[in-house]
């Protein structure tokens, strides 16, 4: 099947290079231009000898540019969608749903680079004035995942072009096509080129050793495993450079006794099967109290034996692949061990017919904090669900964990609902909600899950640096 990528450079599209599969088949749909080593630094050269130009505009003339971007992005929102289900197995409208997500970062950040306020401090001494004042920090560079191909790039491109910073990306092997249009779309907007480039490879540690090295990239951008990040900060802390990390997860979702059952079903569906349970904030642990333990798992199951499995093209498909076969085989392990070690799948339970990269939507239950599943970043569509019997338990069960990115909780009691929001260790909690991804808030984690913040007036500090001048002989 021959395919057509309109909102691509023709040139970057080639016979040899990084190839692009569809997951839900296995086939080869693309090949792009590969990004050597060599070919990075003489990039981030030319960004370092761009970026006084784009600093030196003002935060309005950059936001007109930004908007420009936001405007070119939803307009091609269809075709943007078909590449992330292309190359990543999305359901199509949940494709759609990210371009649209994608895109209120850039929308956002136009404004917020507007905002980037100073302050001047009282005086502390006759003729001497302290003021604080903010600057770009320079050249970046992300590093982003496959699971978000366009979201988790805009989130990170958005604020630091609003600061005036130039940005180089390496997306993901699996998924360059959805960056690659979005720098066509960049540069349309009047970014220039030199500013902002997504640069596609084969050899992703050699291109990551190559940004945490350069001295000129004084700030890098990670999303994705815990392992990875911290060979990162390993490696950039030779330049001292900033750092942001947006890391692994292991995210409760408590239901306690006095929750509206339907309202916590219905969460626990969005959170857990959103992108076939592949997003690093969805819900991996369910920690239900015994009271409601029983009528909450009939629900719960009676809406995942529901769900559509199919071609994330095909109509009403609610579940696609997963990324890849090695993907598969890591959910299809964690589910064999936890059965071995009593657990039950009440519903699901095993590989999908639709294909090696296809898993049924899965409920266990009798889930121990021994089994592996407990301790493990799932990334697949499988809810392994705990008891728990008082509320000072179902805290110690979700903090037992070296990650903290984020966790959700079910209740109706406004004392409880206080006490475990500021019990639990985790950088965001979702209180009644399963969705709490926005571009108006922070986005991060603790402990192993992260430094840092991405959204919100926070994520465009995380690209400028606070400088203080003493201006002095002011009586004179």
């Amino acid at each position: 099947m021959a395919f057509d990528f309109p909102l691509i450079e023709p040139h970057l599209v080639t016979k040899l290079g990084v190839s692009v599969s569809n997951p839900a088949t296995g086939e080869t749909v693309a090949r792009v231009r590969e990004y050597s080593a060599a070919d990075v630094e003489a990039i981030i050269s030319e960004a370092d000898s761009a970026k006084s130009d784009w600093a030196d505009l003002t935060a309005k003339a950059r936001a007109v540019v930004l908007k420009n971007w936001n405007n070119l992005i939803l307009e091609n929102q269809n075709q943007l969608a078909e590449l992330i289900t292309l190359e990543s197995g999305k359901p199509f409208a949940e494709s759609k749903g990210e371009v649209a997500y994608g895109a209120s970062f850039v929308e956002w950040f136009a404004g917020e680079g507007k905002r980037a306020y100073g302050d001047v401090i009282p005086r502390q001494a006759a003729g001497k004035q302290p003021i604080v004042f903010k600057q770009p920090v320079g050249v970046t560079a992300a590093i982003t995942p496959w699971n978000f191909p366009l979201a988790m790039i805009t989130r990170k491109a958005g604020p630091a072009l609003a600061a005036g910073c130039p940005m180089i990306v390496k997306p993901a092997e699996s998924t360059p096509l959805t960056a690659l249009a979005l720098e066509t779309l960049a540069h349309q907007a009047g970014v220039p080129k030199a500013i902002f480039r997504t640069l596609p490879t084969n050899d992703p540690v050699a291109i990551g050793k190559v940004f945490c090295d350069s001295s000129t990239v004084r700030k890098l951008s990670f999303t994705g495993s815990t392992a990875v990040g911290k060979t990162l900060l390993a490696q950039c802390a030779g330049t001292v450079k900033r750092v942001s990390m947006e890391l692994g997860g292991n995210a409760p979702f408590i239901v306690f006794g006095d929750a509206d059952i339907d309202a916590a079903v219905d969460g626990a569906m969005a959170s857990k099967y959103r992108n076939a349970g592949q997003t690093c904030v969805c819900a991996n642990r369910f920690i239900v109290q015994d009271s409601i333990h029983d009528a909450f798992v009939e629900k719960f199951a009676d809406k995942v034996r529901a769900l559509k499995v199919g071609h994330g093209r095909d109509p009403g498909v609610e579940i696609g692949p997963l990324i890849n076969k090695a993907g598969a085989d890591k959910v299809a392990s964690l589910v064999e061990s936890a059965k071995r070690s009593g657990a039950t799948a009440l519903v699901g339970g095993n590989r999908h017919s639709a294909g090696d990269t296809f898993f049924e939507p899965t409920i266990l239950t009798g889930v121990t904090h021994d089994m592996e599943i407990a301790n493990a970043e799932i990334f697949g569509p499988v809810a392994p669900v705990f008891r728990f019997s008082e509320e000072a338990d179902a805290i110690a069960m979700a903090n037992d964990t070296p990650y903290g990115l984020a966790a959700y909780f079910y209740s109706r009691d406004i004392g409880r609902i206080w006490r475990v929001m500021e019990a639990l260790e985790y950088g965001m909690v979702g209180v009644n909600d399963g969705i709490i991804s926005t571009e108006i808030a922070p986005f991060g984690g603790v402990k192993e899950s992260g430094l840092g913040r991405e959204g919100a007036y926070q994520g465009i500090d995380e690209y400028l640096e606070v400088k203080y001048a003493l201006i002095g002989g002011l009586l004179t």
